[in-house]
């Protein structure tokens, strides 16, 4: 699970440093938006490609580079964090709890745009999309220029996943 080598050369770089950035930028999103503290545990000890009873949000990112910027939470922890982002109690998933992973996902993205590009400009980024289940697969977690960051709170422990790819 590493950066791909088109990406770290033509954005000059390290995998080291962009971990390092999803980590800031997770970390300031959640204790920002969510009002939480969570911290990183990398690195992951094996791939997670199989979710259980989880919520997953991504954005994609197209243009001068293209990927996926995810992030995925058990069901009782993404309401956690929808109700600490709305301010209320939020005890079952439904549409709150997917515009909340989604734009936490959006944030992210946003933020991994800021530093592969020029004020943002030469990529864009989708809308959100929000999938949950009993039990999915993501086949793209599984692909080596992937970086996968475990993060924990309190008990929870919830995954921040980029994918990027250069052409050329």
């Amino acid at each position: 699970m590493t950066l791909n080598t088109n990406v770290s050369q033509a954005a000059h770089i390290k995998e080291e440093d962009l971990r390092g950035y999803v980590i800031h930028a997770t970390k300031e999103v959640f204790s920002t938006m969510v009002m939480m503290d969570v911290a990183d545990s990398f690195p992951l000890a094996e791939p997670v490609t199989h979710f259980h009873c989880s919520i997953t949000g991504m954005v994609g990112l197209a243009g001068t580079y293209t990927g996926i910027l995810s992030i995925h939470c058990p069901k009782p922890f993404a309401m956690k964090i929808t109700s600490n982002m709305l301010g209320m109690e939020v005890d079952e998933v439904g549409e709150d709890v997917n515009d909340a992973l989604g734009e936490i996902a959006n944030m992210l993205g946003g933020y991994v745009k800021q530093i592969l590009s020029k004020g943002g400009l030469d990529i864009s980024l989708s809308i959100p999309t929000v999938i949950s289940g009993e039990e999915y697969t993501i086949n793209a977690m599984t692909d080596s220029d992937c970086v996968i960051i475990p993060f924990t709170f309190e008990d929870a422990r919830f995954l921040v996943g980029l994918k990027l790819s250069k052409e050329g």
